[in-house]
């Protein structure tokens, strides 16, 4: 029989960490300080290293494309795969960690990743450098989806102070990239190939605890217990992310809203639950997460070369890109809380678009004279994606549900967000300038904030059975 990628998601809890029995006359073996110190060591390290990748090559984006000869359409391809490695890779999380463990495949993504890393200088061409990128990025995509999950399971008792530092793990590579990346060139000798490379040894020596931790495929049951059995696929399905969000608020709404009606109000066995690809929720969501990932990929793609080509220098232009990212950590904290206090999300969504579309307007008329106010305005309309896991949890009752459209919406979203990097690639491209890609960053916005509206209403899934 074949599964979808949301049975996949909604199952993967039970399958994989649902404590062994003991066996007759042979004690369980007792967790130890100084397993949960490499735990969370491991945890930390790994959340690092979930956005270098991506961050690191906008910066030195215009020296790659001199070295390889490359164009602003196969430029736009490179900042399109990102998108497509966590729709298409993503996917297959669940099955290789139902088969093979969680620690084993987030070790097998941090070895991807930094294989990744350690190639991609080395290419002579631009294929090879795909290629590259495109391992790196599959690593990413299935240590993306699993580590919220992992958080679930391992820590149970502690699972918003590891969701924090998890988040705070991920932002902080985020930003590190973005901003370090020019001035660790120019001190290396300039070549954007060592710069780019480095980043391979912050993913080595993430592996190392890993490489114990993946030692046992059940290591979850020492730590988590059965309570991570019963209420992982909440945190599982709507912690992954595109951009590189906390989870946090995802997991604190559903957690507010899902618990205590797993039982009594999920979706009947027999069938009467509509398909998913029927429900004006689950599209209306997907659309939104689609544009704000489209949002992210070009920010992080692109948002350096646009200061650059205004005048800014490439080491400011880093530092641009990780004052968009870093704006993520205190809202991404604040904005799930907030949002699910709200019956209807929608007055959020606009509020961050306004404040997408002065940014972008902003970059348009003066991208030098007000680049730090429009890094910052644009950081703010980026954090879109904290908001819309929070609102994949508060659209459904049951944890079953949540899994459902969190695997659609997220898998859906994905793939819409492909083609936008790509498109401001060809226009930069054959228009010579940034005034058409701008104008099109704008309008992406549009979709977004509409779609944003009709998913923040106070609807859930099961209503629509």
């Amino acid at each position: 029989m074949q599964t979808s990628p949301s049975d996949n998601l909604a199952t993967l809890d039970t399958a994989s960490s649902a404590p062994r029995p003991a066996e007759p006359g042979r004690p369980r073996r007792p967790a130890s300080p100084w397993r949960g110190r490499v735990m969370a060591a491991g945890l930390l390290l790994a959340a690092l290293n979930l956005r270098p990748a991506v961050t690191s090559l906008g910066p030195l984006l215009e020296e790659v494309r001199d070295g390889l000869g490359m164009s602003g359409t196969v430029a736009g391809v490179l900042t399109s795969v990102p998108a497509a490695c966590f729709a298409i890779f993503g996917l297959t999380a669940p099955r290789l960690a139902r088969r093979w463990g969680l620690g084993a495949v987030v070790c097998a993504g941090l070895a991807a990743i930094a294989t990744g890393l350690v190639l991609r200088p080395l290419a002579g061409g631009t294929m090879v450098f795909l290629a590259a990128s495109g391992l790196a990025l599959a690593g990413i995509a299935v240590s993306n989806i699993l580590m919220p999950v992992i958080v679930k399971r391992w820590f149970p008792d502690r699972v918003g102070a590891m969701t924090g530092l998890y988040s705070m793990g991920l932002s902080l590579g985020t930003a590190a990239a973005a901003a370090a990346t020019v001035p660790m060139t120019d001190a290396l000798g300039g070549s954007w190939r060592v710069g780019l490379g480095v980043w391979a040894l912050v993913a080595v020596v993430a592996l190392v605890p890993w490489l114990f931790l993946a030692r046992d495929r059940m290591n979850g049951s020492e730590a988590g217990g059965s309570e991570a059995g019963r209420s992982a696929e909440s945190d599982t399905v709507t912690g992954g992310s595109a951009s590189g969000g906390p989870a946090s608020g995802a997991s604190a709404a559903v957690g507010s809203g899902a618990d205590a009606s797993a039982t009594a109000e999920a979706p009947a066995a027999d069938g009467t639950a509509i398909p998913i690809t029927r429900s004006p929720i689950a599209w209306a969501m997907a659309v939104f997460f689609g544009f704000q990932a489209t949002a992210a990929y070009i920010s992080m793609g692109w948002m350096p070369q646009i200061f650059r080509d205004a005048g800014v220098s490439a080491s400011t232009s880093g530092v641009l890109l990780a004052v968009v990212m870093a704006m993520g950590v205190p809202l991404a904290f604040v904005l799930p809380r907030l949002a699910a206090r709200l019956r209807h999300q929608g007055v959020l969504v606009v509020i961050l678009g306004v404040f997408g579309l002065v940014g972008y307007a902003g970059l348009w008329l003066a991208p030098a004279e007000g680049a730090w106010a429009w890094a910052v305005l644009l950081g703010v309309a980026n954090c879109a994606f904290p908001l819309a896991l929070t609102m994949i949890g508060m659209r459904a009752r049951t944890h079953a549900g949540v899994a459902r459209l969190s695997a659609f919406a997220q898998s859906i979203g994905y793939l819409l967000s492909i083609p936008g990097p790509l498109l401001v690639g060809v226009l930069y491209q054959h228009s010579g300038g940034w005034g058409q890609p701008i104008a099109l960053m704008a309008g992406f916005m549009v979709p977004q904030i509409v779609a944003g509206v009709l998913a923040g209403r106070d609807r859930t899934l099961e209503d629509e059975a």
